[in-house]
């Protein structure tokens, strides 16, 4: 008579391919940490819209656009110095800076409109090579000389308009104030970056390098990749990309207002490390930040049209930064237990979307 299988090895054996599955599942949100942010904003807004329908009211939601345009884009610049294992802290004050110098730029200098705007993003872009040289070639931590850029800038614009610098150009101020199809200038412009950026990081040499350097640089720079290079790069999108914020605040603004914008820095790495970026480098997708800034405009934005005192928002960004940053650190753990690396060192593949740094050839 055949021996029957024991209780213990059949309820083994019966749920083995289930627990296999939800390894494999919980396995891809690990390693695709937007998705679940993603759900938390969908959750987030049905939360919100069931405490007070209006808040997704057309103007509602063209005010979250606007908002949305201007973290997401600051958030998107960071996210290039995080994955290069860096991090700007200078954003938050340089959106201030730039929200006076490009008003400064159009109506004390003269400058046509679109003329200062490219001037502003230009001095923006400038001022990241700044940051960028000093960290390659004096060996500055990126923490240390974005510090004292955020200090330095947060007193500049103060010094250039101690009293507000009126805005009267209507150009400059369908920036912010018009739309285009029901969605604000500022968000279509916010869109456009973001893909771009999306394009670069996943879709260019130059872009899978930066990846490379965030992971190992002693990996990128046995595969021949110009390390220097593609620090300088990142640090250079980032100060462009808050010389833009400072334009669309500037228009929001209809003035030159200096310190008009406070804490937005953590706003930016908060986005990026919420939607993925890691802070040890390396890792992140422009998908992920985008989320992210979503997420934190969401709740900002909701608490305030639900009643909720302002005060508690900044509490409610530390505590969900505080979220992220653990559960970066539990998936970088996991991501190593599997025998993989939170970066793009030769051989490897971090997963998301990924690209071996041993397959990337230099690139100028």
């Amino acid at each position: 008579m055949a021996a029957s299988p024991q209780p213990g090895l059949e309820q083994a054996g019966s749920r083995g391919p289930a627990s296999r599955r939800g390894s494999r599942i919980v396995g891809r949100m690990v390693e695709s940490p937007e998705i679940g942010i993603i759900l938390a904003v969908i959750v987030a807004m049905v939360v919100f819209t069931a405490i007070n329908p209006l808040f997704i009211h057309v103007s509602e939601l063209q005010n979250l656009g606007i908002d949305l345009a201007g973290f997401g884009i600051l958030a998107v610049g960071e996210s290039l110095a995080i994955i290069t294992g860096g991090i700007d802290l200078s954003v938050g004050s340089l959106t201030a800076f730039f929200v006076v110098v490009s008003a400064w730029l159009n109506t004390t200098a003269g400058l046509p409109v679109l003329l200062a705007f490219a001037v502003a993003v230009l001095f923006g872009a400038l001022w990241g090579l700044f940051h960028g040289l000093v960290i390659t070639r004096l060996g500055v931590p990126p923490f240390v000389v974005t510090l004292v850029t955020f200090i330095f800038a947060a007193g500049a614009d103060e010094a250039i308009a101690p009293n507000p610098i009126p805005i009267s150009s209507t150009t400059f101020f369908a920036v912010a104030g018009s739309t285009v199809a029901g969605v604000p200038i500022a968000m279509v412009v916010f869109v456009v970056i973001a893909l771009v950026a999306w394009f670069f990081l996943e879709r260019t040499y130059i872009g899978r390098q930066v990846y490379a350097v965030g992971g190992s640089t002693e990996a990128a720079r046995l595969a021949g990749i110009p390390i220097s290079r593609r620090i300088v790069t990142a640090y250079v999108v980032s100060g462009a990309c808050a010389a833009v914020v400072g334009i669309i605040e500037a228009s929001r603004l209809t003035s030159g207002t200096a310190d008009s914008v406070s804490g937005w820095e953590l706003i930016a790495i908060a986005s990026a490390v919420i939607g993925g970026a890691s802070l040890a480098g390396g890792q992140g997708r422009i998908i992920g930040v985008v989320a992210g800034a979503a997420l934190l405009v969401v709740l900002s934005d909701g608490l305030i049209f639900v009643d909720v005192n302002p005060y508690y928002q900044r509490m409610v960004v530390g505590v969900v930064l505080f979220v992220a940053v653990v559960v970066d650190r539990l998936r970088v753990r996991r991501l190593e237990r599997l025998g993989g690396r939170t970066g793009l060192e030769v051989g490897t593949d971090p997963g998301g979307g990924g690209h071996s740094a041993a397959s990337v050839p230099e690139t100028s």
